[in-house]
């Protein structure tokens, strides 16, 4: 693009994330009374005259009548009861408003907790789910109930709200400040227009006096400023468009392993809290940063994690160049102010490397630049600050007249087919090489030594280091000043190539962490893994610690089950996890700890603290290790998280299996046992007058029927319960089938019943009891949905090495594709007359008894339609004998 801009491509992914979605516009107030549902109403009625589709999902009117007109006019989805503890509880119905699939809801009150037994537990968790189903969603809320804020909050007004909203949902919605004077809100507290009189004195005696009146208000205000200048600086990255956009103040201040990097921060918060905005401390992570002592790196840590304390976001850059990391980060940032430190220098070092302030001033005409003068640095008594590698190493030096040496000789053997211009040239290798793998200052004693070599061995008067002709000299000079550029150059690239590698390492290694943790489906494994690979990616030692019984942490995992904390350690600990805050050695937080407790938050949740620990003496890690530390910390969170909901999922599904069980109970109470129980009773009423075979056998059949239906629910409970006992042994199949077709013949009256299992059929082994009950099943489900008077039949062969015992029946058949799904729990497949009657267990039974076996069972349409077939495989492990030469029919 002409001005060198882009689009940001994470800004495109974001803007695109939320094509297809609704919007959500929050309506936000500094407290209640100040006219939030009102204004929702009052503009949802002036898009309803506008043409678009409105409706109320839930509105809280609290009895003010102004608000309950305005509500009238709205089409109002009903409300679903819930309920809980002996009350009925009103709540949105999610799926109503869903399956009514407006362009626009209005939901009041977005921090509330939704009833014990809602599909999501908050109300701002319905709305999330109402925008991504494409709906756009108005609501409302009060500035207290901002996560963020909500300490803020209670430090003035001594009232601390339970219900919250995560600020990340205020950051993705339009925000619009309802906003009244605190006067004026007082006197609608007084006039009743708020609360009942006896409930506005007491609110005005408390929450609302003015002083809280009015710092609701300016963090109502201040909040939305900081939304709108996010939205904006969103659409700009978006759109790729150049400039600051100083429509709010943003502050970054740049700090350094030097002494008095902590004065920069605290004077970075004082200009930030006097202008009201955003701040950000930098580092700038240029190769040198690869040569900085235990204490400098000690330093930079310690200036980071006071920045943190003092409520700045944290950012580590990697770059050539301070200067260059610098403008960079602030052009990305749209920083409006920069927070800079000069120590005191020498005429001579600015003259030989210039001035990084006087460049960034020069260089950087839309940012506001402070300059602080800050100690200059001086070296203990006796000892030189140390500068590894500054010069270069003995070896590279070495290696580089190595290969000075050998182009040398290289050109003495070829000097007589070359001319030498291609002599000059054959030097420029040892430069390059000599600055791409050893540095600038290597590469220029490169290019001096063969500018030396050069004159020596090649220019006439050879062997002396004079130049007899005048061109020669030129060429001399050409040859070093080219071996100069190449040298910068090629180290140059050699720098940027570094911090690409270190970048990629870090990717790398991240995502590494994340492979191998991310398939883990079991908390102490990922627990136990997160700190293996900590400590092998840090070189730390690591502990995983969560909440136990009595507040007191326990230890999830460690790298070393040795390790013991005190109580010093488990005080931090339990800090980090109460308050979210990092804690311990180098935090700023209970310091006397040997132990840096980091937080795994997700959410407004803290999941588990990890800790970590020097294998020495010193800090925890080091500051160019922070950044990685926060990026496997968020990383390790997700995971738990995860795996969190992964359990409460499972919890919900055995709550919906037991609702299920409840509900088919009394549904077969009311059908199942309610039918036999008649029959029973009108029966045993009939036996007063005498008995009779009929009566008899109508006890008989309907006794029978009521045992195999109870058998069939405490069958279902042992496998649900996992408590089946297998006594398996050689059972001939003829001689099964002709005991459960007689045990069933209540099941089979009306139809014929055909056998047709060969009586030379090997032995099987298989559990009597269980295989009788899945024969009683199958035929009994054959029985119901057989036609009237239709053949059922029972066949027996083996294909393919395997036994397989099918019954077959005449009926409607299964729908296809769905075949499967009659051996789940509780289904009665829909869209054919196999719906009629039953809970839905005896398939279910039939499948869990013949895997506890060993077998396998399946459910077909009979080949040419007209009927089900179910079948029972044996393998040939179940097979006593050799199998017979027929096959299955």
């Amino acid at each position: 693009m002409a001005d060198g801009q882009r689009p940001d491509p994470d800004a495109l992914l974001r803007a695109a994330v939320q094509e297809g979605r609704g919007r959500l516009k929050i309506f936000l107030g500094a407290a209640p009374g100040v006219g939030k549902t009102y204004e929702m109403l009052a503009e949802g009625a002036a898009r309803r005259r506008d043409g678009v589709d409105v409706v109320v999902g839930v509105v809280e009117t609290h009895g003010r009548a102004e608000t309950e007109a305005l509500v009238r006019g709205h089409e109002i989805i009903a409300r679903r009861a819930v309920r809980y503890e002996g009350r009925t509880l009103h709540e949105m119905d999610l799926d109503a408003v869903l399956a009514r699939a407006p362009r626009l809801v209005l939901v009041d009150e977005l921090a509330h907790t939704n009833a014990p037994g809602s599909r999501h537990p908050k109300r701002f968790q319905d709305v999330e789910e109402l925008l991504a189903a494409g709906i756009d969603v108005y609501s409302t809320v009060n500035i207290q109930h901002v996560e963020s804020l909500n300490d803020v909050v209670a430090s003035f007004t001594r009232i601390r709200v339970r219900e919250t909203v995560p600020d990340a949902v205020l950051e993705a919605a339009e925000i619009e400040v309802v906003d009244i004077p605190p006067d004026e809100l007082i006197e609608r507290l007084k006039a009743g227009k708020v609360y009942l009189p006896d409930e506005a004195t007491r609110a005005l005696g408390h929450f609302f006096s003015r002083s809280n009146l009015s710092a609701l208000r300016e963090l109502a205000l201040r909040r939305a400023a900081q939304a709108v200048d996010a939205r904006m600086l969103e659409d700009v990255r978006a759109l790729g468009l150049g400039g600051t956009w100083a429509g709010g103040d943003r502050i970054v201040v740049a700090i350094n392993e030097l002494p008095g990097a902590d004065i920069l921060v605290r004077a970075a918060k004082r200009v930030a809290d006097g202008l009201r905005g955003p701040w950000t401390a930098l580092f700038i992570e240029t190769p040198r940063a690869a040569h900085f002592t235990d204490e400098q790196h000690a330093r930079v840590a310690a200036t980071m994690t006071l920045a943190t304390q003092l409520g700045a976001a944290v950012a580590t850059v990697p770059a050539p160049t301070v200067v260059e990391g610098i403008q960079s980060f602030l052009a990305d940032a749209r920083a409006t102010q920069l927070v800079l430190g000069k120590s005191r220098r020498s005429r001579w070092f600015e003259l030989r490397h210039g001035s990084i302030v006087d460049r960034l001033v020069r260089d950087t005409p839309d940012v506001t630049v402070h300059v602080l003068p800050v100690p200059a640095v001086k070296a203990p008594r006796g000892q030189a600050p140390r500068r590894p590698a500054r010069w270069g190493s003995p070896a590279g030096y070495g290696v580089t007249t190595l290969l000075v040496a050998a182009v040398t000789a290289i050109a003495s053997a070829l000097f007589h087919i070359l001319d030498l211009g291609n002599v000059a040239l054959l030097y420029l290798l040892p430069v390059m090489v000599a600055a791409s793998l050893f540095g600038l200052r290597t590469g220029l004693f490169a290019g001096l030594a063969s500018s030396l070599v050069y004159n020596f061995f090649f220019l006439p008067p050879v062997g002396t280091l004079s130049v007899s002709n005048p061109e020669n000299v030129v060429s001399i000079f050409v040859l070093l000043g080219v071996a100069i550029a190449t040298s910068q150059l090629t180290a140059r690239v050699r720098a940027q190539a570094d911090l690409a590698a270190a970048s990629a390492r870090t990717n790398a290694t991240l995502a590494g962490f994340l492979r191998q943790i991310a398939g883990v489906n079991d908390a102490d494994a990922a627990a136990r893994m997160i700190c293996d690979d900590v400590r092998r990616l840090l070189g730390v030692q690591v502990v995983l610690l969560g909440a136990g019984e009595g507040g007191v942490m326990r230890t999830l995992a460690a790298s070393d089950p040795a390790y013991r904390l005190d109580t010093m350690d488990h005080a931090a600990a339990g800090w980090a996890f109460d308050t979210g805050s990092a804690a311990g050695k180098g935090s700023g937080t209970l310091t006397a700890s040997e132990w840096l407790f980091q937080p795994l938050r997700a959410g407004d949740r803290v999941l588990a603290v990890l800790g970590v620990a020097s294998e020495a003496a010193g800090q925890p890690v080091r500051a160019d290790q922070l950044p990685l530390l926060s990026s496997l910390v968020d990383q390790a969170a997700l995971v738990l998280e995860r795996l969190r909901l992964q359990a409460e999922m499972r919890d919900l599904d055995a709550v919906r299996m037991r609702d299920r069980l409840r509900a088919a109970l009394l549904s077969s109470v009311s059908h199942d046992l309610r039918t036999p129980l008649t029959a029973v009773i009108a029966a045993a009423a009939q036996l007063r007058h005498g008995a009779t075979p009929a009566l008899i056998g109508t006890i008989e059949s309907e006794a029978a029927r009521l045992n195999r239906f109870v058998s069939n629910l405490l069958d279902m409970a042992r496998v649900e319960a996992g408590a089946l006992r297998l006594r398996t042994e050689a059972i001939d199949l003829s001689d099964a089938v002709t005991g459960a077709a007689h045990d069933a013949r209540r099941a089979l009256e009306g139809h014929d019943v055909r056998l047709d299992v060969p009586p030379d059929l090997p032995l099987v082994r298989a559990d009597p009891q269980l295989l009788h009950h899945c024969l009683l099943n199958l035929l009994d489900n054959a029985g119901l949905y057989g036609e009237p008077g239709s053949e059922i039949v029972i066949e027996g062969g083996h294909r393919y090495g395997e036994l397989r015992l099918a019954v077959l029946d005449r009926g409607s058949g299964l729908p296809p594709g769905r075949e499967a799904e009659v051996f789940e729990t509780f289904r009665r497949l829909q869209g054919s007359d196999r719906a009629v009657g039953g809970t839905g267990l005896g398939l279910a039974i039939v499948k869990a008894f013949a895997e506890a076996m060993g077998l396998s069972v399946e459910a077909a349409n009979r080949a040419g339609g007209g009927g089900a077939a179910f079948t029972l495989v044996f393998p040939p492990a179940l097979i006593v004998r050799d199998l017979p030469a027929e096959g299955l029919s």
